[in-house]
């Protein structure tokens, strides 16, 4: 019975990495629309749909007690809060980036996620990395500079996605929720400010939701697109090992990258071959390292349980 919740973790871990691979085509589908009302529309309707899921799942009544908890403890507001922008900042970049032709950028960005949040851990939480992980980190750094020094200009794409999430994950620390509660409660305090655009928008006759039928369904089912995967990674991660979860979490910048050579002919310069060969070397040994880690914590649990 374990092995078959398990097996079906990983199909819904690799289902939900697949759709957040895919996103790109998606928003490559809005590129119409201007790109601010995209991400406020997409708050808004994430928020709908949140709801209707926290319905469906019978978690309403946890995410009614966690609004009150938020309006009694100012630190958890703004937690929230901070969590909220920066997910949405994250949000907003990368479909800019998708939108202007940027895709393998972003994909950039997303490889060296972990690495960043590693960083962040020993900067403003002062955790230890081990050997190994050092060097997971020098080389990230050193496939960065060669895209610095080649095109003469930072990475901010990349660092940008990967400084947002980096920093939203830390925010996230503060708040003891699971992933549907937790995105629940962050459209929700993004949402007030993404209708005030949208209503002066409408009123300055700027707003695109109403052009055509197409537009609108394309606007709504930006909501899916964000809780749909979310909604799959939820449910792999109470049967999949993190370790695995840790390798199975490429499949989605990887498509995101290949989709933007193959699809929209983005170039993949000798540069961008260079620094992708550094970030993988990376984090292959980071994933090794951090595998490892897990299982010598696992050996030494299961030694005291026994010694108990």
């Amino acid at each position: 019975m374990k092995l078959n919740n398990e097996k079906d973790g990983v199909v819904f871990a690799v289902l939900s990495f697949v759709m957040w691979g895919l996103t790109p085509i998606y928003w490559k589908f809005t590129q119409y629309i201007s790109s601010e009302e995209i991400l406020a529309q997409r708050v808004l309707w994430s928020f709908i749909f949140m709801l209707v899921l926290l319905i469906f799942l019978k978690k309403w009544n946890i995410y009614v007690e966690f609004v009150k908890e938020i309006i009694k403890k100012p630190k958890l507001f703004w937690s929230l809060f901070l969590a909220s922008v920066l997910i949405s900042s994250n949000w907003g970049i990368f479909m800019w980036a998708v939108i202007e032709g940027k895709i393998v950028e972003a994909s950039l960005g997303q490889y060296i996620n972990p690495l960043t949040s590693m960083l962040i851990g020993v900067i403003v939480l002062k955790e230890r990395l081990s050997g190994s992980q050092v060097l997971a980190f020098i080389l990230a750094g050193m496939g960065v500079v060669t895209l610095t020094l080649h095109y003469g200009v930072i990475p901010w794409i990349s660092l940008s996605l990967a400084l947002t999430f980096g920093f939203y994950g830390l925010a996230k620390k503060m708040i003891k929720a699971d992933s549907t509660i937790g995105l629940a409660l962050e459209t929700m305090m993004i949402t007030p400010i993404a209708i005030v655009f949208l209503t002066y928008w409408m009123f300055q006759s700027q707003i695109q939701f109403f052009d055509s039928v197409s537009t609108s369904l394309l606007l709504i089912g930006s909501g899916a697109v964000t809780v749909l995967p979310l909604l799959l990674f939820t449910m792999s991660a109470k049967k999949v090992t993190l370790s695995l979860l840790g390798i199975l979490q490429y499949i989605s910048p990887t498509i995101v990258l290949v989709s933007g050579v193959l699809l929209y002919n983005e170039t993949l310069s000798q540069a961008h071959v260079i620094a992708f060969i550094f970030i993988w070397s990376a984090l292959a040994i980071y994933t090794f390292s951090s595998i490892t880690k897990r299982g010598k914590k696992s050996e030494v649990h299961i030694k005291n349980k026994m010694g108990a």
